[in-house]
Parts: C-alpha cells; sequence; structure tokens
C-alpha cells in the first residue's frame, strides 16, 4: 500500500511538470486519468469561478465543477482540444447557461410572471458579457508564453505568492516577477492592443 502511495506521488510530481498540451496527449495515449487529475487541479478554480458568476451559488457551483470534470474525462478523448484553458470556459458557460435555462423552465409561467422572464432575460444578458469578457481573458492568456501564463494564472486565479509559486515552478522569485510583469503587460496589449 504504501509503495502504491509513492508511486503515485512520483508519477504526480512527473505530470506537474508538464504543459497543458504534453498533459492532453498523455492522456489520450494512455486514458490514465490521474492525467485528468492534474488537469483539475489546475483549472478548478477557474471552473468554480465561471460557475459561481452564472449560477451565484457555491453548492451549486461545486456541483457544476464536479460534472464537468467528469465530462471531461470522456470528451478529452473524444475531442481535439489544443487550447484547454478556452476550450474548459466553453463547456462551463454553455453547461451554466443550460443548467439556468432548465431551472427557470421549471418555473411555471403562472409563478413567474412576466416580470420573472424579464429579470432573467436580463441576468443572462449580463452573464454573455461578462463570459465574452472572460472567454477574451482567457484566450489571451492561451497566446502567452507558457511560463508567463501559468505564473499569471498561479498568481491570479489561484491566488499564490511569489514564493509558493517558485517552489511550484522552480523558477526563482525573480523569474515569478518577471513572468507576471511580462504576462500581464502582453496580456494588455492583446486585450486593448495597446502597449
Amino acid at each position: 500500500m504504501r509503495d502504491e502511495q509513492n508511486l503515485t506521488l512520483i508519477f504526480r510530481k512527473k505530470i506537474a511538470g508538464l504543459s497543458d498540451a504534453e498533459v492532453l496527449l498523455r492522456y489520450r495515449e494512455t486514458g490514465d486519468q490521474m492525467y485528468v487529475g492534474e488537469l483539475y487541479n489546475r483549472y478548478r478554480h477557474l471552473v468554480f469561478g465561471v460557475c459561481l458568476k452564472y449560477l451565484k451559488n457555491a453548492e451549486d457551483s461545486r456541483d457544476a465543477t464536479i460534472a464537468l470534470f467528469e465530462k471531461m474525462v470522456t470528451e478529452l478523448l473524444r475531442s481535439d482540444v489544443r487550447q484547454l484553458g478556452a476550450w474548459l470556459h466553453t463547456i462551463t458557460r454553455n453547461h451554466c447557461i443550460s443548467l439556468l435555462r432548465k431551472k427557470h423552465s421549471e418555473l411555471s409561467f403562472e409563478h413567474a410572471g412576466h416580470m420573472m422572464a424579464d429579470n432573467s432575460q436580463t441576468e443572462l444578458e449580463q452573464a454573455v458579457q461578462r463570459d465574452s469578457r472572460l472567454a477574451a481573458l482567457e484566450n489571451a492568456l492561451a497566446e502567452l508564453d507558457e511560463h508567463q501564463a501559468n505564473c499569471v494564472r498561479l498568481f491570479y486565479i489561484e491566488e499564490k505568492s511569489y514564493k509558493e509559486i517558485a517552489a511550484d515552478t522552480g523558477y526563482t522569485e525573480m523569474q515569478v516577477k518577471s513572468h507576471i510583469q511580462n504576462g500581464r503587460r502582453n496580456l494588455k496589449i492583446q486585450l486593448t492592443g495597446k502597449p
């Protein structure tokens, strides 16, 4: 049992050093769900955050996050995913919109009234606008150098310190700071077209 735990730990450390593309490739080659587990660890905060923005309920968002990663197990074997973050954002958005539509369709028209329909439409429009901004950000992140994208995600999304990022990635704290600053500048250029 202990040997199995040690092998699992060694395997996870090896996976942690791989890029998303390498993890996806190895998952497609082996079907080993440990690779999906690594992707879950990397992206669960992003997926949960998008779910929370749409669903506005932590419990529903946790359930949706788990459902989406269960869906990933099969979808990643079938789909040719090139930019995992953007792909995840899209399926997360679609899943949440589907849940919202289902929830609203379950409300009886008599109890909901016209006012509820107007509010639901406004909420949906706001969610779509937020989503388009998040999708643009995720697409811009996917265009960054891998080191910059990784450090920006860890710093801003996972809210890790320079020291924690250095420990996770093997970069020095100065390299982490540099990757974050350069990544932030490059994101601004991509999103606004201005340096």
